[in-house]
């Protein structure tokens, strides 16, 4: 095997205006390709980001805002950078950098662009590994590589291109062309799944799907690197639960690109409520979810309270008042509630989980495990104000807004109501229709999501459709 069958490959560099593909832009690009035939070429542009190139950014690669503003828009060097790098082996240093800013440069402009990978810097770890550091810098010091003019696209693209001489004369071309299939996850990609899927897949925040035999489906997942994470299961001597060699069963591969880590967390909680694969036990539906609230006992006077079972599906999450835990059934939630009375000696008569004769002492109160509210020993208030209390540490959090909102994460706005996910839009529209759309069932994975991710994220809450 020789370097040669990895051609055509293009080695791209870029310089932009931050470390964010999906708010800063490209200021300038260096594309060197080799063709079928080995002949080399190469091309640059500046690019006008049509914001500032901010001061740092200036004195890293001398490019000024001077230097961009009569260079061409991306979009107008779309179509001629998407002919150069189509089909071919990508190539840089930092790849996931690179690459993930072209997408989303493409991705603006309605194309989709997906290549193969070769990163440089886990290709030196990966031969070099006696070497601590594999940054450029280190690259071309170590190989002498030429530089004329560092941090400038076209010379950093020219010296990895170099780099790729010099391992063609250092490393046998069967280690070489080794360490690139391993890189880019040819040489474990399984013999029964199209190699074409190999390079669509995505290096961005996402849910996969995979499917068996007869479009069944067998696992879900996250990742903030959707090929990676399905690399990972695919690799040849891998497995999941139980022995399951999902190389070997998987005959298809979905995916849903998603904005951030938030979204893809989403996403999977509602793929997996969806399609109840056979190997997520995690994140299944619950169709019998419930929880306690509290409700007076008229009888027994004014501030007394007893629990009282609710079904998930029955409470208005977005104007309940009170509920204490979310069990995935009836016996759970006694269960649990059994445990509480037990730890706080509050009286399962009293709660109305067990029944006894008025008056009588209840199986708790016989064991020592009651403070006596079922034989006048505790009033029922005090029971009450205890019961509260104990309970208080269950209490599901209150949804904090007065109707839906949109939450924004990326490009994207994620619409979200009474603790239910509606979906994710690009645009207001897509916001609107999301809102107007049929509303989810209360889940308890999506609540716990939102608990934990909503105070870090930009919120803005929505007119009602009444208001509109």
């Amino acid at each position: 095997m020789t370097a040669a069958l990895f051609q055509p490959m293009v080695f791209v560099d870029l310089e932009t205006t931050g470390s964010n593909g999906n708010v800063d832009r490209i200021t300038e690009l260096g594309v060197v390709e080799i063709d079928e035939n080995g002949e080399v070429s190469e091309w640059s542009s500046l690019v006008n980001p049509q914001v500032p190139i901010p001061a740092f950014i200036q004195g890293l690669t001398g490019i000024s805002d001077a230097m961009v503003a009569g260079a061409p828009v991306f979009a107008d060097l779309a179509d001629e950078v998407f002919s150069r790098l189509q089909g071919r082996l990508f190539v840089a240093h930092n790849a996931r950098f690179d690459y993930g800013f072209l997408k989303c440069e493409f991705k603006r402009l309605g194309l989709d662009f997906k290549a193969p990978v070769l990163c440089t810097v886990k290709l030196s770890r990966h031969l070099y590994p006696q070497f601590k550091k594999h940054s450029l810098d280190a690259l071309i010091e170590r190989h002498q590589l030429s530089m004329p003019a560092r941090h400038r696209a076209l010379a950093d693209a020219a010296a990895l291109r170099q780099f790729w001489h010099v391992l063609q004369m250092q490393i046998p071309a069967g280690q070489l062309a080794d360490a690139v299939s391993a890189l880019t996850g040819r040489s474990t990609w399984p013999a029964h799944l199209d190699m074409a899927l190999l390079d669509a897949l995505p290096e961005c925040h996402g849910a996969y799907l995979f499917f068996g035999e007869g479009d069944s489906p067998l696992y879900i997942g996250k990742s903030n690197n959707v090929r990676q994470q399905v690399l990972a299961h695919l690799h040849a001597g891998d497995s999941l639960a139980k022995g399951l060699r999902l190389a070997e069963q998987v005959r298809r591969v979905e995916w849903v690109e998603m904005p951030g880590e938030m979204g893809s967390l989403l996403k999977e909680a509602e793929l997996i409520k969806l399609w109840q694969p056979l190997h997520n036990k995690r994140l299944r539906r619950t169709p019998d979810l419930c929880t306690w609230r509290l409700v007076s006992v008229d009888q027994a006077g004014e501030g007394s309270l007893k629990p009282e079972l609710a079904w998930a599906r029955d409470v208005n999450w977005g104007a309940a008042g009170p509920v204490y835990g979310l069990f995935s059934g009836q016996r759970d939630a006694i269960k649990t509630l059994r445990e509480m009375a037990e730890t706080a000696q509050l009286c399962l008569a009293t709660l109305g989980v067990d029944v006894v004769p008025m008056g009588q002492p209840c199986a708790g109160y016989l064991t020592q495990q009651c403070s006596g509210a079922c034989v006048g020993k505790e009033t029922w208030l005090d029971h009450s104000q205890r019961l509260r209390t104990v309970m208080s540490d269950w209490q599901v959090t209150v949804w904090p807004y007065a109707g839906p909102v949109k939450v924004k994460e990326g490009v994207c706005w994620h619409v979200i109501d009474a603790w239910c996910y509606l979906g994710t839009a690009e645009d207001e529209a897509g916001v609107e229709a999301l809102r107007k759309g049929a509303r989810p069932v209360f889940d308890k994975d999506t609540y716990k999501i939102l608990v934990s991710w909503l105070p870090k994220m930009t919120v803005t809450a929505l007119k009602s459709l009444s208001d509109q």
